[in-house]
């Protein structure tokens, strides 16, 4: 361990010297690319630096420890390498932590799709119910939430809506709620009191930049026509919305939100680069690792994740078995808890493999 963070720091003194070189200051990727690296490696750099004062602290302690002392300070230099020690536990228990593997994606912006799936209109509705908790989740984060395209039904619900979460780290957050959100409860439109079972999926993509994933202007088609959704009369009569197809993949993506053609088009190439870059993603773990088995899930869509009962206002995540008694609070966006449960269980899976 000791060995891999010397080297870390070493790494990062020498980032620290190309950040000055005139040669990188005027090269803007280099620029980018060294201070991003150099900022993932800042905390533990911070923390090994730490980590080897309190080992010479320590170690100098021990060394008074051996000499003639009085009983006061033989007192006090106990005191003092008990505090060190235990300095020294919590140091190395927090950086097997940030030595454990990095997802690449984490810092980054992430484009959420949300969809009714099993359940008709019900499903519609509750789907619109999760948009709104992680937009609230998101403005306590102090995100920014950007609406990409919505279809709504007559209920008001949510047949699909896609959005952009704009926020350092929001990934790594939100990349747990990937899979299929069940909901039990007496739908508005069940006039006999029954509780019924729907579903609704939500797919969590890293934002892929135009450097990541380079789309070609002969690799798509552009189709436009009018909107169906709400937003006044010019959005309905203006053939404003833009599907665009990426031709090799297969793979659509529309946006009908904005009034402006141009808006719309960056907004649905937005996603199509998100989502032909998660789809190379799966490709790549499949090929080189199988199948996945994990705790937290693999973000399928179709992978049961979480339920929902209102009548016993309890949310339980089936992955990690945990169950909370404050529906209220979740549906409101307080899913804090639940989303550093899962972030403990996935950093005890990496320590488990030793990776």
């Amino acid at each position: 361990m000791l060995d891999r963070l010397q080297s870390l720091a070493d790494r990062y003194e020498k980032l620290s010297e190309l950040l000055c070189d005139p040669d990188v200051a005027n090269d803007s990727k280099k620029l980018r690319d060294y201070s991003k690296e150099q900022s993932d490696l800042q905390p533990a750099f911070e923390a090994y630096t730490e980590y080897k004062n309190v080992m010479e602290e320590l170690e100098a302690a021990k060394m008074m420890q051996a000499e003639k002392l009085d009983d006061e300070m033989k007192e006090m230099v106990k005191m003092e390498i008990d505090d060190l020690s235990s300095r020294q536990t919590v140091l190395e228990e927090k950086i097997r932590l940030l030595l454990l593997p990095k997802d690449p994606n984490d810092e980054k912006n992430v484009i959420v799709e949300i969809r009714g799936a099993a359940g008709g209109d019900e499903a519609a509705l509750f789907a619109s119910d999760l948009y709104r908790m992680y937009t609230r989740y998101a403005d306590a984060q102090g995100w920014r939430v950007e609406l990409m395209d919505v279809n709504t039904n007559d209920l008001g619900g949510f047949k699909e809506v896609i959005f952009l979460i704009n926020g350092r780290g929001a990934y790594s957050k939100m990349k747990f709620e990937s899979g299929a959100h069940r909901v039990q409860r007496i739908p508005t439109t069940e006039s006999g009191g029954r509780i019924h079972t729907s579903t609704s999926t939500v797919a969590v993509m890293p934002e892929a930049e135009e450097f990541e994933i380079e789309i070609h202007d002969k690799d798509i088609r552009v189709d436009t026509f009018c909107s169906s959704g709400a937003g006044g009369q010019s959005v309905n009569t203006t053939k404003s919305a833009v599907r665009v197809t990426h031709v090799p993949t297969g793979i659509v993506a529309t946006c009908q939100d904005g009034k402006s053609q141009n808006s719309n088009k960056e907004k649905a190439l937005q996603v199509l680069r998100a989502r032909i870059s998660d789809l190379k993603r799966q490709e790549e773990e499949a090929k080189y690792s199988g199948e996945r088995k994990s705790k937290v899930g693999t973000g399928d869509r179709s992978e049961r994740i979480r339920t929902y009962n209102f009548p016993q206002s309890r949310v339980t995540d089936h992955r990690i078995g945990l169950t909370l008694h404050r529906l209220e609070q979740v549906m409101n966006g307080d899913i804090t808890e639940i989303i550093s449960a899962l972030s403990i269980a996935e950093q005890a899976e990496l320590m488990e493999k030793g990776e």
